[in-house]
């Protein structure tokens, strides 16, 4: 019993931590391949690429999973279905549709995944859309 317990309070003081904001400074040296959207018009290949990331973030659920994901080095998908509220296959389903944009890169321990940010696509996206 005391396992349990124990399990559920480690499970909450980090989805605990993982809700609090961190930020992510942008390197210009990392993505100095392209000029902003306002300076610039884009080639059919960089507005495909910025098409597929808009999608992958125009769904809240996605949004909040992304958010949980920064705010910490690395997360298992078991620690996003309780503050999402959502099903392991719906988790399994987003983490997909952001990974596939470039968003969050996974790596498979035993039958769980862990989920990390992509730094530079983020640091990419945020310069594209700098006035």
């Amino acid at each position: 019993m005391n396992t349990i317990v124990d399990s559920s309070t480690f499970v909450n003081s980090k989805v605990g931590f993982m809700s609090q904001r961190k930020t992510i400074t942008v390197d210009e040296s990392v993505v100095s391949c392209c000029s902003p959207i306002v300076t610039e018009t884009l080639s059919e290949e960089q507005a495909h690429d910025l098409a597929q990331i808009f999608g992958a973030l125009s769904d809240p659920a996605r949004l909040r999973m992304l958010s949980l994901i920064a705010s910490e080095p690395e997360v298992c998908s078991c620690s996003l279905e309780g503050p999402l509220a959502k099903s392991q296959p719906t988790i399994s389903h987003h983490t997909r549709i952001l990974a596939e944009a470039g968003l969050i890169a996974g790596e498979k321990r035993g039958r769980w995944m862990w989920w990390r940010v992509v730094p530079e696509r983020l640091q990419e996206v945020s310069r594209l859309l700098s006035v």
